[in-house]
């Protein structure tokens, strides 16, 4: 496979994961074509047309340095120039690979956050409340990615010739679908039953050994469940906190994060939701590795880095 290839396959992958539904994702797509062919010439010129066929924008290609087969791949949760020169000094890495996005996918982050909306709206909240209360957060994302430096280490793999990509919000539909279908497979009824499942999943045993395993963050182990829902998987980064009470008003018992802070912890307790983190680095590792499965399969040899816990599934 060439890297185009394997994009195509992360895009692909993370469209069939999609919560809403592959007809879902073109709607949405047909909605920026539309909206595209409004704007003014100078406007177009302006527009980012990856945007017409990528409905994943926070997941990109930054460099191609050598448009050859890809046999052997770096891949870490994060990647910096650090990590490219470890590449470096390793030799014959065709490709590396990070999931949380860079560049202009970073810069581009707030742009898959709509997702959050859908995913919430399948678990019962109104699609206009959850409209209206992500708007603020999406604009807040998107000023506060406005400074960093996105192109640090995409400017270096240019120099040191290295080939590079990421794969964020795809993956994060992976391990959202996974968990999703292990837990309606098994109906958990109390936050210790949800807690156990989750610790039986490899990438979470293992981060329970350094100490990063999932933690019930509100709630208590003889809680009961009540209605579960993965609203805080994917669509990019951590959503507006006032969402809790719509969802508590939607019949949501239980939800699952990867990570939360202080102020979102607090509200979700303010209105009785029960909350279980499953873990940042783990859950990141494991969206990404439902994925590279796919490509071993292919015969590319994966070497983990970077806070990737590689599991395979083969």
């Amino acid at each position: 496979m060439k890297i185009k290839e394997i994009f195509n396959l992360a895009i692909e992958m993370g469209i069939t994961a999609d919560f809403r539904g592959k007809q879902g994702v073109e709607k949405f797509l047909k909605r920026k074509k539309q909206s595209f062919e409004k704007l003014s010439d100078k406007e177009k010129k302006e527009f980012d047309k990856e945007a017409l066929e990528n409905p994943y924008l926070d997941s990109r290609i930054y460099h191609i340095a050598e448009d050859k087969p890809i046999k052997r791949v770096l891949v870490g949760i994060d990647i910096a120039p650090a990590e490219l020169l470890m590449a470096k000094e390793l030799g014959n890495i065709d490709l590396i690979l990070a999931h949380h996005p860079i560049g202009k996918g970073l810069a581009h982050l707030a742009d898959v956050m709509d997702l959050q909306c859908d995913v919430l709206n399948y678990y019962g909240v109104p699609i206009n409340i959850a409209e209206g209360l992500m708007k603020e957060s999406i604009e807040e994302v998107a000023r506060g990615v406005n400074h960093i430096n996105h192109q640090r280490t995409v400017d270096a793999a240019k120099i040191l010739g290295m080939s590079l990509m990421n794969c964020h919000t795809p993956a994060d539909n992976l391990a959202a679908k996974f968990l999703k279908e292990k837990i309606e497979k098994a109906k958990p009824e109390l936050l210790e039953d949800l807690m156990n499942l989750l610790k039986d999943i490899s990438e979470y045993k293992e981060a329970m050994e350094i100490g990063a395993g999932p933690k019930i963050f509100t709630g208590a182990p003889n809680r009961r469940c009540g209605k579960i829902a993965l609203t805080e998987i994917t669509g990019g980064t951590s959503g507006s906190a006032k969402l809790y009470e719509k969802m508590a008003q939607a019949g949501i018992g239980t939800i699952i994060g990867m990570h939360q802070d202080e102020e979102h912890r607090k509200e979700a307790e303010a209105v009785h939701l029960n909350v279980i983190i499953a873990g940042h680095m783990s859950s990141d590792s494991l969206g990404m590795n439902l994925f590279l499965d796919e490509l071993e399969k292919k015969g590319i040899e994966i070497i983990p880095c970077s806070g990737l816990i590689r599991i395979s599934r083969l």
